[in-house]
């Protein structure tokens, strides 16, 4: 009769970690793929064009007058502290793309927002950028653009054919606006 390995409490409590470590890895793992596989979806990138947004000044801002040039679409809070601290990133990131004429890349900040927070917001910390409302339904938009978890910040990069070119989810560093930069 063999007998059945017993194993102290301590080396249950390392296996155990180790399987919930794997766990997590492969979950991680899963959404990645999942994120990658996202850049596809050509229905939610048209629906988008098709939005038209009010301004934090109240005039529409209809997304299609956009299209035709490369376009990045960041969403942001202003109670989002890796929103805030990207921003002015982003902005020298827009007044750079201007400065390179008429066939740079465009920006775009899409605040998921109240329109009082971000006119406050703007106020203090005035972007060369146009600025669209998406409120609470932002977040919707962003998931249906590839944002599988709804978190902030989300940047999408847009080619000049409106196609889905980069997403990310979490801060911009500059080395990815760059790298970015380079593709369109």
């Amino acid at each position: 009769m063999s007998e059945v390995p017993t194993f102290s409490k301590e080396r249950r409590r390392w296996l155990a970690g180790g399987v919930a470590l794997a766990a997590a890895a492969g979950g991680a793992w899963v959404g990645w793929n999942q994120l990658e596989g996202a850049t596809g979806n050509d229905e939610a990138v048209a629906a988008f064009w098709a939005m038209q947004f009010a301004q934090p000044d109240g005039a529409p801002l209809a997304l299609e007058s956009l299209r035709g040039r490369p376009l990045l679409v960041n969403f942001w809070a202003t109670w989002c502290p890796p929103c805030v601290r990207e921003l002015p990133m982003i902005n020298r990131f827009a007044q750079q793309q201007a400065a390179r004429g008429p066939h740079a890349i465009q920006v775009l900040g899409i605040a998921v927002d109240q329109a009082a927070a971000v006119n406050k917001w703007l106020a203090r910390q005035p972007l060369d950028f146009p600025v669209a409302l998406a409120g609470a339904g932002g977040v919707t938009l962003t998931r249906s653009l590839g944002n599988i978890n709804g978190g902030l910040p989300f940047t999408i990069l847009l080619d000049s054919k409106g196609k889905a070119q980069q997403r990310k989810i979490g801060e911009l560093s500059q080395q990815d606006l760059e790298q970015w930069a380079a593709l369109v």
